[in-house]
């Protein structure tokens, strides 16, 4: 049994006093050695929240009763006694910054379940921390720019689990005074759309190399804090990182509801995702539709016991409506053969080396698949050709304005996608086949229940694009500031007096929706565009001599060409057998059925970062209503953690 003196740095005798030295022995445990010191330092406090740290190996050593010999601890280590829980600026999607309490000893997924449960934010899991870019600013910025933070270091959860505890619709930690009530609003309802200069002066991604950069930063969810080199009172966000809203309820969800609608926003008015000139009108009139409602209605209702009671009783009957629906749509599609959908339409592929344009073909879709014909009479013979969507990539090409109402469809091939553009005549008829073509995107045929809600939230969404020059737009408000509201390619592109009545126009289709309303058609729309949800990271293909991007979303991963911008392949994750890494080289290899294999090196990531999302998009589709309040952290560790799962 060996014997020396161990050196220990203890925090709370400042940064200059010398390290304590503790007489031990190999078989002395951890709680013995922090017992130990704490007798020696004589200061009387509640040490409960320390811990050591090991320097050099980069470890916490929370297991009190192992021994100093079982760690493998000699004379040299070199450790510190320190508490878990420390200071913490938190960047949250609306831009707000709040410094609380976060455990720098626990993993990653663990402190943000714990910051989340903090701020009211159900389901943790789909966010995740994040460095924030390093911008340089002159010194004039510096100086006038200083960061206000909202102090939440003493803000203490009840011990319970459920934070749907509310008091006057906030949690009853929120309520303890007006400084944290005031907070709590601020987190919980949208604020005023930022000055235009602020847009203009927050880095932009301009590329999908600057894309793949912003994604190389977050944090490895398996390990602490303080083993990524993250200090007390240093900065990091808080987002969204996988595109997976599992039971949104405005009820419980003010919070959530509204720092998503944050992130979806200033993804929109960045540039970090694409939308026609439409769309970011629609946009556009949305945040300032809910920038007005934000300010007039009141905050969510006090919790009442009988009310809850009452949606207790709704929400079980509505269960059960749903069970006796879905087993009644699932006899009658067992009855039924799926039905068929059959038009003319006009087709156009962009690749071929011609130059004519759309030509008008008879087209059927029939479960998965489309084919089409020289006409209505020859659909009795083989078709022209027929293509199976399953798997494709389907992106919208409307102008509601101008009357065009095309499908973008990339269909995976034996030599990467193919391109092909459908034309509609009209809003209805492409309300039911961008509809069709979305389902068997995902497998799913014309019979599915969902048929009839896609067409009907297409509709939705086209109706709102629709512009109403003749109706009453009184609300010609000098005080809507436009640049506000757009990105920076409409600053430049329109001035503002340009801008004023095409927001108004659109508008108009919305001036009715409450506020609720309002964020989830925000958040709809959003989620309908191509881009969305895509997280990217340049690597370098198994074979291939350049570098590529791998697009990795909730439902698949895009290999997409750097230089272009072009897909080349898609891979469905349902398709997917098994992924595994080879930590010593750093390579990632995923095997699909049909003996399909890709490996890849990451570039601007380190592998840790793309197998993580990978597991956790896979986790997310798990979960299921029943287990919307529990968590199973041990399969989501299994599937994210590789190699360094707890």
């Amino acid at each position: 049994m060996a014997a020396w003196d161990l050196s220990v740095t203890v925090e709370e005798l400042g940064p200059e006093a010398p390290p304590l030295k503790v007489s031990v022995t190999s078989d002395l445990h951890i709680g013995g050695v922090i017992l130990k010191i704490v007798e020696k330092t004589q200061i009387k406090k509640d040490w409960s929240d320390h811990a050591l740290w090991w320097e050099q190996k980069q470890q916490w050593l929370l297991r009190p009763s192992w021994t100093l010999e079982k760690y493998e601890i000699h004379a040299d280590a070199r450790l510190s006694l320190t508490p878990q829980h420390k200071p913490l600026r938190l960047g949250l999607p609306n831009g707000t910054t709040l410094r609380l309490q976060a455990c720098f000893s626990r993993p990653v997924f663990q402190t943000v379940m714990e910051v989340c449960h903090l701020l009211n934010l159900r389901h943790p899991e789909e966010l995740s921390l994040l460095r924030p870019m390093e911008v340089k600013k002159k010194k004039k910025d510096k100086e006038a720019e200083e960061e206000v933070v909202y102090d939440l270091t003493g803000l203490r959860t009840s011990s319970g689990r459920s934070t749907h505890t509310l008091s006057n619709g906030m949690p009853m930690h929120f309520a303890d005074s007006l400084q944290t009530e005031a907070v709590y609003k601020m987190l919980s309802v949208s604020l005023p759309a930022p000055a235009p200069e602020t847009i203009t002066k927050m880095p932009r991604p301009t590329s999908l190399m600057d894309k793949a950069q912003v994604h190389s930063r977050w944090l490895d969810s398996s390990r602490s804090l303080l083993q990524q080199r993250v200090q007390e009172h240093d900065r990091l966000l808080l987002r969204f990182k996988y595109y997976c809203f599992h039971d949104l309820d405005p009820k419980y969800d003010a919070v959530r509801l509204t720092q998503l609608y944050e992130q979806a926003r200033w993804a929109i008015l960045l540039e970090d995702v694409d939308c026609t000139e439409e769309e970011m009108m629609l946009f556009a009139a949305l945040q300032y539709h809910i920038g007005k409602v934000s300010l007039s209605e009141p905050q969510p209702m006090t919790s009442c016991p009988a009310m809850d009671d009452l949606d207790s009783a709704l929400q079980c009957l509505e269960v059960k409506m749903e069970a006796e629906e879905s087993i009644t749509a699932d006899m009658l599609e067992t009855m039924t053969v799926a039905p068929e959908l059959q038009d003319y339409l006009k087709i156009f592929r962009p690749k071929r080396l011609t130059l004519k344009g759309y030509k008008q073909f008879w087209f059927a879709f029939n479960n998965t698949s489309i084919s089409y014909y020289k006409s209505k009479e020859e659909s009795l013979k083989e078709p022209i050709q027929q293509m199976n969507l399953k798997g494709c990539e389907v992106a919208p090409d409307v102008s509601v304005a101008g009357q065009k109402f095309c499908i973008r469809l990339l269909i995976p091939g034996a030599e990467g996608m193919n391109e092909v553009y459908l034309r509609c005549e009209n809003e209805l008829q492409y309300s039911r086949w961008m509809a069709a073509c979305r389902l068997a995107s995902k497998g799913k045929t014309l019979a599915d229940s969902s048929f009839s809600s896609e067409v009907q939230n297409i509709q939705s969404f086209l109706a709102m694009q629709r512009t109403n020059p003749g109706a009453n737009t009184a609300q010609t408000d000098d005080s809507i500031n436009t640049y506000s509201l757009v990105s920076p390619r409409y600053h430049k592109k329109y001035k503002a007096k340009q801008l004023t009545p095409r927001i108004l126009e659109a508008y108009q289709n919305v001036a009715q929706l409450p506020l609720t309303d309002a964020l989830l058609r925000f958040l709809q729309i959003w989620q309908g565009l191509p881009d969305f949800g895509v997280s990217y990271f340049v690597v370098r293909f198994k074979g291939c001599r350049k570098d590529e991007v791998l697009g990795v979303t909730n439902n698949r991963l895009i290999r997409i060409d750097l230089s272009i911008g072009d897909v080349v392949k898609t891979w469905r994750y349902n398709t997917m057998r098994q992924w595994n890494v080879n930590w010593d080289i750093q390579q990632m290899a995923i095997e699909f059925n049909g003996n399909v294999n890709i490996a890849f090196s990451c570039v601007t990531a380190t592998c840790k970062i793309v197998h993580e999302y990978i597991g956790g998009y896979i986790f997310m589709a798990t979960r299921t209503k029943e287990q919307a309040e529990v968590l199973n952290q041990e399969l989501f560790f299994k599937l994210t953690g590789g190699h360094e799962a707890i």
